[in-house]
């Protein structure tokens, strides 16, 4: 095995010498015994490494997608611990070394300062960690595919046809001979292009992490006649569903030539359950123009065999998948049982949410729509305020546990006096709350205009109402209607305390909001994500979904998204701004603030002394 310098490793066996042009025939079977016997002790060593690492891996701690794929996580071999360190068990089964791997396709491996991460299952297989747990053994595979480059550049990458299926051919881009595209300068992306997630960093950090660039690439695993398409939407309705479906079908159809698409009809359940309905350019034609989605929705019915079952027996061989955070760890799960059966299709995951409270990305499609839409509800209730005596109106937008909705409609409107949030919160009674707030604008200005996220305040809810822990078909906890609740406790509050007497409207437009057609920007933004998508599928990339990241759009692997939520940062400088635009207090005591800091920590890596790259709150370069 060579090392970095291109040396021998030490201690490494050379070469025996050459035989000498003549030699006594005994010598000759004599030196024939001798290798057949190092043969053969090599071999049994072998089994015996083999074993030695299938026991040593044996009690060692679960570790999840998410803990072995985060990149402040990623170390050396060296700072692993020594149970860890070189040793794996690979999708075969058998022991592996990082050293005994090859480089992985399109990962900087022609840097020479290349570092191999420590659970990068492209460099050392499909990493299996056992652990027992009350007498049982589990078993868990990390699908995360991560490499370094100099100046701690990190690379989480996206799984590839190649990962599991050899002897692929390829095929020249179809755009190359399109004439819509001869006058584009460099359109092909490269596999060397890649997008940071941050994009501010100081003087002497690390380049962090980076995904792959999405876009066309010269090469593409499919020929437009054998691409067999299909199109599903799933969870709640959002402005731009429609948009997305029709760019997919023009621009599978328009850029390479595809020709057979099929849309399931009612989410994930359609696949066994409903007919398909044949899409073609023609039929999807302005479908931007209506809301909702032409193919139906719907929450739950995940069955993963009978979905893949389908997928094989309809000859489909790319799958693209329309929803929120749910819908793409059903996509997750989807893309590990086609690649457990070694099935050459690709799974592509378009994000939706219109709480714009998916990971990574810069925003969801719709959002742009629905804050527009929102805008519109808060100056009705602005404009209801504002003609009566001691006015208040109450806008409650939607936000199960990201107020981004409500956040951005109030910056937007600037008539708001106090907005509420999932992540910041409040009281109503006593010096500072909320109550007192609403008296001292009344008494200001005559009217007051109040915006609250449907999952805010759902503590206090909890403690006036009698608790119900329900949950909706996709596993979502059923929220408590804190518009209507706050509405009656304002009412209440004022008839009882003081002298002042109010005129509340309440204004609900939250199924109003998303039921809408995407506005110009939103269009434009999921003619993107289409793209986007087709590229990367027709590219033989497989297991990811597409999003803007920095304004560059990038195929991030699905654990990345689906991990964890993004919310608003009430430590950040736009809920700051906010508070500035309204002038409300922030009903948060010091103590709140250092638990809102704890919970957002900086995800940066540090780079020390030693060469490893290690996250400021672990030891060893481990969780």
């Amino acid at each position: 095995l060579p090392d970095g310098d291109g040396g021998q490793k030490p201690g490494w066996p050379r070469k025996p010498p050459p035989l000498p042009v003549s030699r006594p025939r005994s010598s000759v079977l004599t030196s024939r015994r001798d290798r057949a016997i190092t043969f053969v002790v090599v071999f049994f060593l072998s089994l015996i490494s083999s074993a030695a690492a299938s026991f040593v891996t044996k009690d060692l701690p679960l570790l999840s997608p998410m803990d072995c794929s985060a990149p402040s996580r990623v170390a050396t071999a060296a700072s692993a611990p020594p149970a860890l360190q070189g040793v794996f068990s690979d999708s075969s089964g058998r022991g592996a070394s990082c050293a005994e791997s090859s480089q992985p396709r399109g990962s900087l491996s022609r840097s020479s300062s290349l570092k191999v991460s420590l659970y990068s299952p492209r460099d050392c297989g499909l990493v299996r960690l056992r652990s027992r747990r009350g007498g049982m053994e589990f078993v868990e595979k990390s699908f995360a595919k991560i490499s370094s480059g100099e100046n701690g550049y990190v690379l989480e990458d996206v799984p590839h046809f190649t990962d599991y299926i050899t002897d692929l051919p390829t095929y020249p881009n179809p755009l190359q001979n399109n004439p819509s595209y001869s006058v584009v300068k460099q359109y092909f992306v490269t596999d060397d292009d890649t997008v940071a997630q941050k994009i501010v960093v100081h003087k002497n950090s690390p380049r962090g992490t980076h995904f792959r660039r999405a876009g066309p690439r010269q090469r593409v695993y499919f020929e437009s006649d054998d691409v067999h398409v299909c199109i599903v939407t799933c969870g709640g309705l959002c402005p731009g569903l429609n948009t997305v479906i029709r760019e997919i079908v023009c621009g599978l159809s328009y850029m390479y030539g595809v020709n057979r698409i099929l849309g399931i009809e009612g989410g994930y359940k359609g696949f066994y359950a409903r007919n398909t309905i044949t899409l073609t350019p023609k039929s999807v034609n302005d479908i931007h123009k209506r809301g909702g989605t032409i193919l139906g929705t719907s929450r739950g019915g995940h069955d993963t065999s009978k979905i893949v079952d389908s997928i094989e027996d309809r000859g489909i061989n790319q799958v693209y998948i329309i929803g929120g955070d749910g819908t793409q760890k059903g996509a997750s799960v989807i893309f590990e049982e086609i690649e457990k059966r070694g099935l050459k299709v690709a799974v592509v995951g378009i994000p939706k949410t219109i709480d714009n409270d998916i990971a990574v990305i810069d925003k969801s499609f719709g959002f742009d729509t629905a804050v527009e839409e929102a805008q519109r509800a808060i100056n009705a209730a602005h404009v209801e305020a504002e003609s009566a005596e001691n006015g208040i109106g109450l806008v409650k937008l939607m936000g199960r546990y990201s107020g981004f909705i409500a956040m951005y409609a109030t910056l937007a409107s600037r008539d708001v006096d106090c907005c509420l949030i999932p992540e910041s919160p409040f009281y109503l009674e006593g010096r500072g709350g909320l109550f007192e707030f609403i008296e001292k604008r009344l008494k200001e200005n005559g009217h007051a205009v109040l915006v609250v996220a449907e999952g805010a305040g759902q503590e206090l809810v909890t403690e006036s109402l009698r608790s119900v822990d329900g949950h909706d078909p996709s596993g979502n906890k059923l929220l408590y209607d804190v518009g209507l609740w706050l509405s009656q406790r304002i009412k209440e509050h004022f008839a009882k305390h003081t002298k002042m007497v109010i005129n509340l409207k309440y204004i609900d437009p939250t199924y109003m909001i998303r039921a809408i057609p995407s506005n110009a920007s939103d269009n434009v933004y999921c003619t993107l994500l289409a793209h986007s998508a087709i590229h990367g599928a027709m590219a033989g990339f497989t297991g990811f979904t597409v999003g803007s990241v920095n304004g560059r759009h990038a195929y991030i692997p699905f654990y990345r998204v689906t991990e964890t939520q993004k919310k608003v940062v009430i430590t950040d400088r736009m809920w700051a701004r906010l508070l500035s635009s309204t002038n409300q207090p922030s009903f948060l005591s010091q103590k709140d603030i250092e638990e809102a800091k704890k919970a957002q920590p900086e995800d940066e890596l540090v780079f020390e002394e030693n060469g490893t790259w290690e996250d400021p709150v672990c030891e060893n370069g481990m969780p």
